[in-house]
């Protein structure tokens, strides 16, 4: 069993061992502490930090589980000289990631009947559901090779959007570096059919109600008032993206010899940063974070074309991005004065004021940070830190799950999940399409947003509360 020492509050680390080149810390406050033993995850973060070129410390987030490779809720710094990069590190859903659009309206104006209408007008635009194709006819070959290379941009010039929404997208909708020519013929294929929609999983679209503004100028900044009704959108590179990891997943397992990497695990598939292996997959993995900031800026047009046919046409004008954030994802930059390539599986970036990476609309409050909840439970708009360098500029990315998908369909009943949900609307009549990502399904989202606020790391700005969640079959 992997050791953890307490380091005071809500910090734990795990002492070098085991061919460990620099040690991990967990963030975790002592109620979430019992279901980090029930996975593999802190032998996944042991893993992590025996690959070459690894700074310290490799970190757990406070919503960290088992994943492939890296467990979610997981950090991995390395050198950008001679640092490795690893698809399992970054995750199957590249750019998985969560965006925010706020409304004109008061959330308690809005009848649940005319919630309900959203929501199936939301639906006849967006697919949900694995699988799924795009129901938009303009995305052709040449319109998803722009989109790849191009990111949110595309989209806007196409009239999805204005150019304001760039200042609100980490990275301003676009990951340089993009090369369609490291992409396989059957991942391109996959992303052509699947711009615009939503997947299935724990992906959503969800209407919330804001509930609490806990600084209010924070809150002014970003656009939030109490009682304000926001659409939160949680999708990412969808199939594009999971067979791009799945891809290089093998294809970097193969060069390991070649660079005399010795590999704790396959999850952990990697190759030089520098190398043309690392290069090429730096390369596909950048289209799909490109898709994925398209994708969701895709589903936005949609998502005001639905509320402009339902509440009215001057609905649109009065919504606006708030901001997009990735959750999946390696990136170039600098931190503790060195260039290095961060990779973020299950994390989200979190810049304080002043930071030189915030977009200019937010330089003087840091940029927002969303956390989703688990269906049925709240979410929060947070803003970084300057303690937050610690965590290499990172905070968790939702709740995190202490259930698998399995477990969670065979223990949760239909009474459990109705009055988990409470007053909550969803679109199935089936609560088994939905079990698996029932709240009981998540660590309590409270207890992960305390553990980083308490630490210093993040300042809460507003509580979202749910009032009713799209999701798909998965």
């Amino acid at each position: 069993m992997v050791k953890l020492i307490s380091e005071g509050v809500n910090r734990y680390r795990i002492a070098r061992e085991q061919g460990m080149k620099v040690d991990a810390v967990v963030y975790l406050n002592p109620s979430l502490l019992p279901s980090l033993y029930e996975d593999r995850s802190l032998e996944q973060l042991v893993h992590a930090a025996q690959l070459p070129g690894v700074i310290e410390p490799v970190i757990g987030m406070p919503d960290i589980h088992e994943g492939f490779g890296l467990p979610i809720g997981g950090v991995m710094a390395v050198s950008a000289g001679d640092g490795v990069i690893s698809a399992g590190a970054v995750g199957m859903d590249i750019n998985c990631g969560v965006r925010l659009i706020r409304t004109g309206l008061e959330a308690a104006g809005v009848e649940k009947q005319v919630l309900r209408r959203l929501m199936q007008k939301v639906e006849e635009y967006v697919p949900t559901g694995i699988g799924k194709k795009s129901r938009h006819d303009s995305i052709t070959r040449q319109v998803f090779e722009r989109v790849a290379n191009g990111g949110a941009q595309e989209f806007i010039t196409l009239g999805h959007g204005s150019k304001e929404d760039l200042d609100c997208i980490e990275e301003q909708g676009v990951l340089r570096g993009a090369d369609l020519g490291c992409v396989s013929r059957e991942a391109f294929n996959r992303g052509l059919q699947q711009l615009g929609t939503l997947g299935g999983g724990n992906h959503f679209i969800e209407f919330q109600e804001v509930t609490d503004t806990f600084d209010r100028n924070l809150a002014d900044a970003f656009g939030l008032f109490k009682g304000q009704l926001t659409v939160m959108i949680h999708t990412g590179s969808r199939g594009f993206g999971h067979q791009i990891c799945t891809d290089y997943s093998k294809s970097l397992l193969a060069v390991a010899e070649k660079y005399k990497i010795r590999m704790p695990s396959k999850g952990l598939a990697c190759a030089p940063v520098d190398s043309r292996e690392g290069r090429n997959y730096y390369s596909a993995m950048a289209c799909a974070v490109n898709f994925a900031f398209a994708n969701r800026q895709l589903i936005m047009h949609d998502v005001i074309r639905a509320f402009e046919e339902i509440t009215g046409r001057g609905a649109g004008r009065d919504m606006k991005l708030v901001y997009d954030v990735a959750h999946n994802i390696a990136k170039v930059e600098m931190q503790k004065g060195e260039k290095l390539l961060v990779h973020r599986k299950g994390a989200t970036r979190a810049l304080p004021a002043g930071h030189p990476g915030n977009p200019p609309l937010y330089m003087g409050t840091g940029h927002p940070v969303l956390i989703p909840g688990s269906m049925g439970t709240a979410s929060y708009v947070l803003v970084g830190q300057t303690k937050a360098g610690e965590s290499f500029y990172s905070v968790n990315h939702g709740a995190g799950r202490v259930l698998s998908r399995k477990a969670a369909l065979k223990t949760i009943t239909k009474e459990q999940f109705d009055r988990s949900m409470g007053e909550v609307l969803y679109n199935t009549r089936n609560y088994r399409e939905l079990a698996d990502e029932a709240p009981a399904a998540y660590k309590n989202i409270e207890d992960v947003v305390e553990t980083l606020v308490t630490l210093g790391f993040a300042r809460k700005v507003a509580r979202l509360r749910p009032l009713a969640v799209i999701k798909g079959k998965d």
